[in-house]
Formats: structure tokens, sequence, C-alpha cells
């Protein structure tokens, strides 16, 4: 019997990895409900401007939901599917009552601070088992997002 999943990897290192994605699909739904939640709460003079960026985070966040869910399932593991430990696994937190924009805009650069984070260690875990799929999928996240992050912090200067 091999030591190797139906992609090539070594069940050992998709394991690992799966973990890790797990994690990091937990806080991709913690904070896409947070930015649902400010798109939803906002007030203030940049209601209009703040609704639709927010909007826009919330979309693609829910796209790389799907996205992270379904490189789960490649490795040949299952995703983690409920709320309840979304909470427990997830580094991030909820954010509840937060209708103030720059407070709303500094909760997404710190969702996304930690995302980068959580993808750094994902892409070095990836390039470690040779998990090209992964790493190219961490590598195409962060490069996005670091540019929103420099975004938002000018936003906030």
């Amino acid at each position: 019997m091999s030591d190797t999943n139906t992609i090539g990897l070594h069940e050992a290192s998709a394991t690992q990895l799966a973990e890790k994605l797990n994690e990091l699909l937990a806080n991709y739904q913690i904070f896409y409900m947070n930015v649902r939640g400010y798109h939803w709460n906002v007030k203030g003079p940049e209601f209009f401007q703040l609704h639709e960026k927010f909007e826009e985070f919330y979309t693609d966040l829910l796209t790389k939901v799907d996205e992270v869910a379904e490189r789960i399932l490649t490795l040949g593991h299952q995703p983690v599917h409920a709320y309840s430990d979304y909470v427990k696994i997830a580094s991030i937190e909820e954010d509840k009552n937060v209708h103030d924009g720059k407070a709303c805009v500094r909760g997404v650069l710190k969702g996304y601070q930690t995302l980068i984070e959580l993808q750094r260690g994902l892409l070095s875990l990836a390039s470690d088992a040779d998990d090209e799929g992964t790493a190219a999928q961490a590598g195409d996240y962060i490069r996005e997002q670091e540019k929103t992050v420099w975004m938002l912090g000018a936003y906030l200067d």
C-alpha cells in the first residue's frame, strides 16, 4: 500500500496541510461574518463608500472560503463546516456591534493581517511537502491581501 494520496502527496503531509487549511477556513469564516456585519451596520459620513467596499471584501472572502474547503477535499480530507467549530479553531474573534467606519476598517485590517500570517505558515508547510497546489493558492492570497492591507493602512492614516 502506498503512503501517498490520490494527488501524489505523502499522507502525513496531506493530513498536516488539511489541518492547517481547516484552521485557515475557520478564520476565513469568522472574518467573512465580521465583514458582513460591518457592511450591514456601518454608520457615519463615509457610509456609502464603506458599505460598498465591505461588500466587495465579503464577496471575495466567500469565494476564498469555497476554494479553501475544496483544497482540503482535494487533499483527501474533510473541511470543518460547523460554525461552533470555527469559533473554537479560529484566532480571529467575532467582532460584534461595530458601527463606526474607522473601527470597521481597523477590524478588516486586523483580519487580513491574521490571514496573511496564517497563509505564510501554510505556504512554508506546503513548500516543504512539495504541494504546489496549496502553495500557489496561499501565495496568490498573500499577494492580493498584502496590497489590501497597504490600502487599508493608507485609508486609516
